[in-house]
């Protein structure tokens, strides 16, 4: 039997996938991919991510966004707020494994799907809940949204010039940590179950989890009692001596990280950083570093100097636009990118999976379902008959997409 039709290494695992936007639902697409059956429990009128793609990016009858974040699952279109579809959704808690909501703090409990209602029904299930600042708090009440936490996490005071506007990660960096912060604690608690045969709650918040991938920058803050402090040149980060950043060549871009000042000096012709001490000039000296470099560069090409930077032992590289990174040789040499075929949005091209596993890879067994795509399928499988499943649709209590 080939890698390819081997059960995923979560396959026989169940997911209620109950999350919006992104980080929850990327969190759960990460377990489809491994393997487990994820069923995307959506209101009747689809996924609020399904009507507002970035970008303004469509589709024919999914827009990019969503299918970006929602390949490998089922759709349940069901109403919650009625009472119908909550017994169905307890009818699939009583068989899942893990069951994943991003409600704001004291929605679940309103919906009647918090953690101790859902352990009542299952007390083996792994209940992931995600918030933007925490479960309770002075804050839980807040929106959780990307640029929100990027500028309260501190990280944005740590590059670009003194006395200029902070500037924003140039991706969903918030909630893709916290989709991975959650990813990890899924399979952290399900090991637990495997030894114990307990489920528990796990609670993931964005603050927390931009906070502690800062872990080596807070800790030269708090340890170190080292201020942040930005130059009036752009350099990349406070807590790394000069050169370190962006450069424009005579053609582009290039990135340089803190080289012998000596061996830089040589390589470009300043010498004036001939006679300068790495960790001392590096640090005093470092906006007329960043400012000698930079008027250098301008001077040849981005490939004149990478490929002196690479001759001379330098770190240095290129500055890729999305174009440029799909092409990259190395992405094409990893796989990084996987193209699969869409029911109704035809060939894709996607980033794939940042993990592999020998005997069991992760694969895509089926894209972005549409809103309720497998409602009737889901709910058999629970155990409805056809009646009772022909009458939640008349009743409006669910939903599927013709």
């Amino acid at each position: 039997m080939s890698t390819r039709d081997k059960p995923g290494i979560l396959a026989g695992y169940r997911v209620l996938d109950c999350s919006i936007a992104m980080a929850g639902p990327f969190a759960a697409q990460r377990l489809g991919d491994l393997g487990a059956d994820v069923v995307k429990v959506e209101p009747v009128t689809g996924e609020w991510q399904r009507h507002a793609a970035a970008g303004g990016a469509g589709g024919n009858r999914i827009n990019v966004s969503f299918l970006s974040l929602n390949r490998n699952k089922r759709s349940l279109a069901v109403d919650l707020k009625d009472p119908a579809g909550k017994d169905v959704l307890r009818r699939l808690v009583a068989d899942a494994d893990v069951f994943l909501q991003n409600y704001r703090p004291g929605v679940a409990a309103r919906l009647g799907v918090d953690y101790a209602s859902l352990a009542a029904i299952n007390p083996s299930l792994v209940y992931v809940s995600i918030s933007g600042y925490g479960e309770d708090g002075p804050y839980a009440q807040r929106p959780g949204q990307d640029l929100l936490l990027q500028a309260m996490s501190g990280a944005m005071l740590s590059t670009g010039h003194a006395g200029e506007a902070p500037r924003a990660a140039g991706q969903y960096l918030v909630d893709a940590v916290t989709a991975s912060t959650a990813f990890e604690g899924v399979l952290a608690a399900l090991l637990h179950r495997e030894r114990t045969g307990v489920g528990q709650l796990v609670t993931v918040n964005m603050l927390d989890a931009i906070t502690t991938l800062q872990m080596q920058e807070l800790s030269v803050h708090t340890v170190g009692s080292l201020d942040q402090s930005r130059s009036e040149e752009p350099h990349a980060h406070v807590y790394i001596r000069a050169p370190y950043g962006a450069f424009r060549t005579a053609d582009g871009f290039i990135v340089l990280a803190f080289p012998s000042l000596r061996t830089l000096g040589e390589t470009i012709g300043e010498e004036s950083f001939l006679s300068m001490e790495d960790e001392k000039h590096g640090w005093t000296h470092r906006d007329e570093i960043f400012a000698r470099t930079a008027a250098r560069l301008l001077d040849r090409s981005s490939l004149h100097w990478l490929d002196a930077f690479r001759a001379a032992g330098i770190w240095a590289g290129p500055v890729y636009g999305y174009a440029d990174l799909v092409d990259d040789p190395q992405i094409r040499h990893n796989g990084t990118f996987v193209t699969y075929d869409h029911p109704t949005e035809g060939r894709v091209k996607v980033p794939g999976f940042p993990y592999k596993f020998s005997a069991t890879p992760p694969r895509i067994d089926r894209g972005a379902p549409l809103t309720g795509e497998h409602t009737r399928e889901i709910l058999g499988e629970a155990g409805l008959d056809d009646a009772a499943i022909e009458a939640l649709f008349t009743s409006g209590t669910v939903a599927e997409t013709s």
